[in-house]
C-alpha cells in the first residue's frame, strides 16, 4: 500500500482553476497540471451595446440621480375610494396586470378575472355572456401600470373597486391598488364564482366605506414605507410572507375602525376578515414600491430598471431611461411547491405586478431577510440567503430603510441595472403565487421565477440606441 500512495502524493497535483490567469500561471510555475475553466456568469447583448453603455457619460450621474429618487420617496396613505373616482377610466374599461394585451392573447386565469369582474359590475349576467362581450370588444383593456395602478395576480381592476389611495409626501406622487381578497379561490388568481361574487359585493358595500370613514378619521396619514421597513426585521419579505406587515396594519387601522359609524357585525366582519387576511398588507406595499420607481422614471441616461410585470402571457419591463415603453417576451412558469393534487402542469406562465415589490429591492431580493418563505415558495434557507446577495450583483444601490437583520442590518439591493444583468448573465429573482391554468382553477400553488432574458436583451438595445442619439 505504502509504494503505491507514495506514487500518489509524488505525481504533480492536476488542478481545475476557476480565476484570474496569474493564479494559473503561479500553479504551472510550481508543476502544477491546470485546467482553466470559465469563472463568470455567461453574459449576453451585442458587444457594441454594452461597451456603448458603459462608456455613455451620463449613465453614472443618472443612474445615481434615479437611485437618490427611489431611496427618497416615502409612502403614506391617504385615502380610500372607489376606482372610478380616482383612476381614468372610461365607460366600460377594466384594468389588467403587466404589458398591454386582448382578449384573444389572455390567458386562463387572466380570463376568468376578467370574465368575473364582468359579472361584478352587472355588465354580463353569466360566465358565458361575460365571454361574449370580451370577445366582441366590448369592454377596453388597460394595463394597471398606465394609469398609476398596480394589482397582484391578474390585477383586474373595475369602477366599483375600492382603492387604496397612497402619496408621495417627498416627490408629489400617487399611486393606487385594490383591496386584497385573501388566498384561495379569489378573482385575482382567476376564480369567478358565486363565493368570489359574493366576496367582492361584501368588500364593495362594506368593506371599502368603513376603511374609508376609518383612513380619513385618522388625525396622520398612515406610513406605509415605515410597516415595510419594520416587517422586514420581523420575518417578512414583503410579498408572499406579510404576516407582520399585516398585523401591524391591523392594529394602526382598528381603532379608527372601531369607531366608525356602522352597525357591530359589519365591523367585526371588517376586523375578522383583516385579522385572517395574511396578505392584507401586499396591497399596501406594492403601491409603496410604485411611488419609489415611478419617481425614478423619466431620467435620460439611467439604466434602472423601473418596471417588472406580468400579465399571465407576456412578461414585460420598464426602465427608467426609456420611459413608458415596454420589453416583451413570453413569460415563464414558476418552479415551487404546489396545494394538494395540482401540479407543474396546472400552472399558469408568471402572472401579477406584485413584481413592482421585487422591483423595489424587496420580496424576492430580500429572501434573506425571511427564511421561513422557503417553506411556502420552495428551495432551503442557504438558497434564500444566496439569493440576496446574489441580488447585489445586479443592483445600484441598497436601500437603508430597507434592513435586513440576517445581514447585519445590510440595506436591500435596491435599483436593477440592466447593464449589469447583462454583464452577469444573471436574472432577477421573484418569488411568487400561481394561478392555475383554466380559468376559475384559483391559485394552485407559490414558487419561484425569473424574467425572461429577452426582455433584458431589447432594454439593453433600445438604451444603447437613446444612448448613441443623445451622445
Amino acid at each position: 500500500m505504502s509504494e503505491p500512495l507514495g506514487g500518489l502524493l509524488s505525481a504533480p497535483p492536476a488542478i481545475v482553476a476557476a480565476g484570474v490567469e496569474v493564479f494559473s500561471a503561479a500553479l504551472r510555475a510550481q508543476g502544477a497540471d491546470v485546467t482553466d475553466v470559465e469563472w463568470r456568469p455567461p453574459g449576453f447583448g451585442d458587444p457594441a451595446d454594452l461597451t456603448q453603455l458603459a462608456l455613455d457619460p451620463r449613465r453614472a450621474t443618472a443612474n445615481r440621480t434615479a437611485v437618490e429618487r427611489v431611496l427618497a420617496a416615502g409612502s403614506v396613505l391617504v385615502d380610500v375610494r372607489p376606482a372610478r373616482e380616482v383612476l381614468d377610466l372610461p365607460d366600460r374599461m377594466l384594468l389588467h396586470s403587466g404589458p398591454p394585451l386582448t382578449w384573444e392573447t389572455a390567458s386562463g386565469p387572466m380570463r376568468g378575472a376578467l370574465m368575473g369582474a364582468c359579472i361584478f359590475e352587472g355588465w354580463a349576467s353569466d360566465p358565458a355572456d361575460a365571454e361574449r362581450i370580451l370577445a366582441a370588444g366590448e369592454i377596453a383593456l388597460d394595463p394597471c401600470h398606465h394609469h398609476r395602478t398596480v394589482g397582484p395576480m391578474a390585477g383586474v381592476t373595475s369602477p366599483a373597486m375600492w382603492m387604496w389611495c397612497l402619496a408621495d409626501p417627498v416627490h408629489g406622487g400617487q399611486a393606487y391598488s385594490n383591496l386584497n381578497e385573501g388566498l384561495g379561490k379569489v378573482l385575482r388568481m382567476g376564480a369567478f364564482n358565486a363565493e368570489v361574487q359574493t366576496r367582492l359585493a361584501w368588500m364593495r358595500d362594506v368593506l371599502g366605506p368603513v376603511l374609508q370613514q376609518a383612513v380619513r378619521s385618522r388625525t396622520e396619514p398612515l406610513d406605509v414605507k415605515a410597516i415595510l421597513a419594520q416587517m422586514l426585521q420581523m420575518g417578512d419579505e414583503g410579498h408572499n410572507r406579510n404576516r407582520a406587515g399585516s398585523l401591524m396594519a391591523l392594529r394602526e387601522l382598528s381603532p379608527s375602525i372601531v369607531e366608525v359609524d356602522a352597525p357591530a357585525s359589519d365591523i367585526a366582519a371588517v376586523l375578522r376578515f383583516i385579522g385572517g387576511n395574511e396578505h392584507f398588507f401586499l396591497n399596501l406595499g406594492m403601491p409603496t414600491a410604485k411611488l419609489a420607481m415611478d419617481a425614478a422614471r423619466g431620467v435620460p441616461g439611467s439604466t434602472m430598471v423601473t418596471v417588472l410585470a406580468r400579465n399571465g402571457t407576456d412578461f414585460g419591463v420598464q426602465t427608467a431611461g426609456t420611459g413608458d415603453r415596454w420589453f416583451t417576451a413570453p413569460a415563464n412558469t414558476p418552479d415551487g411547491l404546489f396545494l394538494g393534487d395540482y401540479g407543474r402542469e396546472d400552472a399558469n406562465p408568471s402572472i401579477g405586478e406584485s413584481a413592482i415589490i421585487e422591483t423595489y429591492g424587496v420580496g424576492g431580493f430580500s429572501m434573506a431577510a425571511a427564511p421561513a418563505i422557503v417553506r411556502f415558495v420552495g428551495g432551503t434557507v442557504p438558497d434564500a440567503l444566496a439569493t440576496t446577495e446574489r441580488m447585489y450583483q445586479l443592483t445600484l444601490a441598497e436601500n437603508p430603510a430597507m434592513q435586513i437583520p440576517v445581514l447585519g442590518f445590510r440595506g436591500a439591493p435596491t435599483g436593477i441595472d440592466v447593464l449589469k444583468v447583462a454583464r452577469t448573465g444573471w436574472l432577477p429573482q421573484i418569488n411568487t403565487v400561481m394561478a392555475g391554468r383554466v380559468a376559475g382553477t384559483g391559485q394552485v400553488g407559490a414558487g419561484l421565477v425569473q424574467p425572461p432574458q429577452a426582455c433584458f436583451e431589447q432594454a439593453l438595445a433600445a438604451l444603447a440606441e437613446e444612448s448613441r442619439a443623445a451622445v
